[in-house]
C-alpha cells in the first residue's frame, strides 16, 4: 500500500507539497527519489525539524552527516545549514515543519 501516492519521484528528483500553512507555522512533505538530494540551506529566522515518515535519509547538518530511518526526527536550530540526500534506491519521504514562518 502506497501511503503518499502523489509524491512519487523519479529517480534523482525531489517532489514537495505543502502540508500546513498558516501566520506561525510552514509544514512541507518532501519525496526524494533514489539518489535525490535536497539542497543544504539555511532559515536564519526559524527552526526546522524533520520528520522522517518512510525509508532512510541522509540528513547534511553543517559538515555532519548522519542516516536517519523512518520512523526519526531530526531538529535544525536557526541558522545551522542542513539539507537532506536519498543514498538508497527506494523513495524517501519525510516532512520539514518551519516556525515561525519564513518572512
Amino acid at each position: 500500500m502506497d501511503n503518499y501516492p502523489h509524491l512519487d519521484p523519479a529517480d534523482g528528483e525531489v517532489v514537495d507539497a505543502e502540508v500546513v500553512v498558516t501566520d506561525d507555522v510552514l509544514v512541507k512533505a518532501f519525496a526524494l527519489g533514489p539518489r535525490a538530494e535536497l539542497t543544504p540551506h539555511e532559515h536564519t529566522g526559524s527552526t526546522n525539524v524533520f520528520h522522517v515518515l518512510e525509508g532512510a535519509v541522509t540528513v547534511i547538518r553543517g559538515d555532519e552527516e548522519s542516516t536517519v530511518e523512518a520512523p526519526g526526527v531530526v531538529q535544525h536550530d536557526r541558522g545551522v545549514v542542513h539539507g537532506a540526500r536519498n543514498d538508497t534506491d527506494e523513495r524517501a519521504v519525510f516532512t520539514a515543519s518551519l516556525c515561525p514562518m519564513p518572512g
